[in-house]
């Protein structure tokens, strides 16, 4: 068996496992092979007339799922298109309104729970309750073994790589690691845990099995 052959299959197992313990927490939850089925898969959950918002996400980029969405025609209520912060803010208020909101998450321990940290707290806020519906895109390298590996990949793997790429002049930016810090640009401000989904099906998980995002 080759390396690939062999990482493919460890892939596979880890989703099929986080994927059954996403459901037995209420999660609706799927695992696709790779970045093109998971893009079919989640416009298939959303309605052609739904509006749509969406938190900033690598992986959401990696699949093109915000210009397919345009391509058909999909209301998007989209903060990129902001010309202020003053205007983007108002937009992702507006977000917590839209019928799907979709996202990534930081981290995904196997037995089903989801891990996020933010520092505005806008893509959180609609995890939790606004939107109708929500899709979370995440790559099987944001799978952790439990809880405590899945906070400690939020806060010293995610966290630092957002400050490098917003370029937020943090503690965790200058050495990689979370100094649980009082910057004024503190990237996660907010951390939450998500171990059930209610109501139940309301946050959809597609698990893809490359790796993606950060």
């Amino acid at each position: 068996m080759s390396i690939f052959t062999a990482k493919a299959d460890r892939n596979r197992l880890l989703a099929e496992k986080t994927v059954k313990s996403l459901k037995e927490r209420n999660f609706d939850a799927y695992y696709t092979e790779n970045k093109s089925e998971a893009l079919e898969l989640a416009l298939s959950l959303i309605d052609k007339n739904d509006t749509v918002s969406f938190g900033g996400s690598l992986t959401m980029d990696e699949l093109g799922i915000v210009e397919k969405l345009y391509e058909r025609g999909n209301p998007v209520i989209d903060r990129n298109k902001a010309e202020t912060r003053e205007e983007s803010l108002e937009i992702m208020r507006q977000g917590l309104l839209s019928d799907t909101f979709i996202m990534s998450s930081n981290a995904i321990s196997s037995d089903g729970i989801l891990f996020n940290i933010d520092g505005t707290g806008n893509r959180i806020a609609a995890l939790i309750y606004g939107p109708k519906s929500v899709i979370v895109l995440a790559g099987v390298n944001k799978i952790t073994a439990d809880k405590e590996s899945a906070h400690h990949r939020a806060r010293n793997v995610a966290a630092p790589t957002n400050s490098q790429r917003f370029d937020f002049e943090n503690p965790c930016k200058r050495d990689g690691l979370c100094h649980d810090c009082k910057s004024p640009t503190c990237i996660c401000s907010h951390i939450v845990e998500t171990r059930m989904c209610r109501p139940a099906g309301r946050i959809k998980v597609i698990i893809i099995g490359e790796e993606l995002g950060m």
